[in-house]
């Protein structure tokens, strides 16, 4: 979903006569709804079952889809891709039934795999969508998306088992207004300050606003009885570590889906640019989701004999050895499909590992809030790449006829701090325990699809 509309992007003012401006939240919202729900679906999963809301998600999915589909105004627009972000915490919930309805033995395999379909879907999706959007009405695009989303809800409906863990108690319909408050104020700043300036009173006002909103939410969050999400045992020292690679792991994984497009699209009489179509670029970036998904075995396996730690740090290090790789080879496309397939590695590995190092420091009872809000550290960490990077892009540009295309510098930098913050995940990873307290995972009874 969130790579959907990227072939179409630039074209979007045109086709919905609109700013360039308005036209970015046609991602942005998808973004800040995926940002904003996906702990308060965990959390609501945890209370209600996961599989009942995992189904409302899709629903809420196929929705947005067809608004989107039937859109002729970027407000439309806007507003169905702010649904389809709402659902995008299936992936959360679906990680946290596994643990509900596996064997202990089966999980790691089980949540390296899913955790894979993360990139294949983007690395399938991108080109995918890149041909249906030449070939046919923009339109098409989110047909297929309904299309596919009703699939996926027949699919749940049909074959997942349903749990009977619940954790009971109540809402915390404070913490999650809070919560959604101060992460939007958040997001916005980073996700626009370029746009906006940095300097400007908007941008430090939501910052500031945004901050200071979390901070109370986070003293009401201790107080509370039944918090949305039970920050004691966000800070215990696995969770607290493993969220903060994960912001790493997302700005390092994002950077590549930033920049190397940008590369391979660039003209070639720039001296930097490869001069690649918007399909071709595609399919170079395609490698990383099939190394990915295919790695997810081979990163269960570490896992279980060496530990989770273990593939997050190797994984963080494969993508660190993969940017620097890229400072200094970026002139040829394979060296971009190299880059693109080292990150993937790298990815595979720290994905897999991340779900199941918090799964093994939190209560079964609170696995889908917990993965929620890791899942929101990864957003967080592709949110913040993604300002960043196109600072740095916009910043270093020669002008071809009226574009203004990044120089060999910007590539550079934007390859070298990626390679910094995936190292940054290496060394926060190896701080994380060798032997950490493992919570019972599997092994509860569960009832029939149709009895939810």
């Amino acid at each position: 979903m969130q790579t959907l509309v990227t072939p179409i992007t630039p074209e979007l003012p045109t086709l919905l006569d609109t700013s360039s401006s308005n036209a970015t939240w046609v991602l942005t919202a998808t973004l800040l709804a995926a940002a904003i729900t996906t702990p308060i679906s965990g959390r609501l999963g945890d209370m209600f079952g996961k599989r009942r809301i995992t189904l409302l998600l899709l629903a809420i999915t196929v929705i947005g889809s067809i608004v989107c589909a039937l859109a002729q105004d970027v407000t439309v627009l806007i507003a169905g891709r702010a649904l389809q972000g709402v659902g995008l915490g299936v992936i959360a919930l679906g990680i946290s039934i596994l643990r509900d309805v596996l064997h202990p033995k089966r999980l790691g395999a089980a949540v390296a795999l899913v955790s894979s379909t993360l990139g294949i879907g983007g690395a399938l999706g991108l080109p995918l969508a890149a041909f249906v959007a030449d070939t046919f009405d923009w339109h098409v695009l989110f047909w297929m998306a309904t299309a596919l989303s009703a699939l996926a809800f027949v699919l749940v409906l049909s074959i997942v088992p349903v749990s009977t863990l619940r954790t009971g108690g109540s809402f915390d319909y404070i913490g999650a207004i809070g919560f959604g408050i101060g992460l939007v104020a958040l997001l916005l700043a980073v996700s626009k300050g370029n746009e906006w300036g940095w300097a400007t009173p908007g941008t430090i006002g939501l910052f500031v606003g945004g901050a200071a909103v979390l901070v109370v939410w986070g003293v009401y969050e201790l107080r509370a009885s039944d918090p949305l999400i039970d920050l004691r045992i966000a800070a215990r020292r696995p969770v607290l570590l493993t969220n903060l690679a994960s912001i790493t792991v997302g700005f390092a994984y994002f950077a590549s889906v930033a920049v190397l497009p940008q590369l391979l699209e660039a003209p070639t009489d720039t001296g930097v640019g490869l001069g690649q179509t918007l399909f071709i670029a595609s399919l170079c970036l395609m490698p990383s989701g099939i190394v990915m998904f295919f790695l997810s075995p081979i990163a269960a396996r570490l896992s279980a004999s060496k530990g989770p730690r273990t593939s997050l740090v190797l994984g963080s290090a494969i993508i660190a050895v993969g940017y620097v790789v890229a400072v200094g080879l970026m002139t040829e496309v394979w060296h971009a499909v190299l880059v693109a397939t080292a990150v993937g590695f790298g990815v595979g590995f720290a994905y897999a590992a991340m779900p199941t190092l918090i799964m093994h420091a939190v209560p079964a009872s609170e696995t889908a809030a917990a993965n929620g809000f890791n899942s929101v550290m990864r957003t967080l960490g592709s949110t913040i790449a993604a300002a960043v990077i196109g600072v740095i892009l916009s910043s270093h540009v020669d002008i071809v006829g009226e574009r203004a295309i990044p120089t060999a510098a910007a590539f550079q930098w934007s390859f070298g701090l990626a390679a910094a913050v995936a190292l940054a995940g290496a060394i926060l990873a190896l701080f994380l325990p060798r032997r950490e307290t493992v919570y019972q995972t599997a092994s509860i009874p569960v009832v029939s699809p149709g009895k939810d």
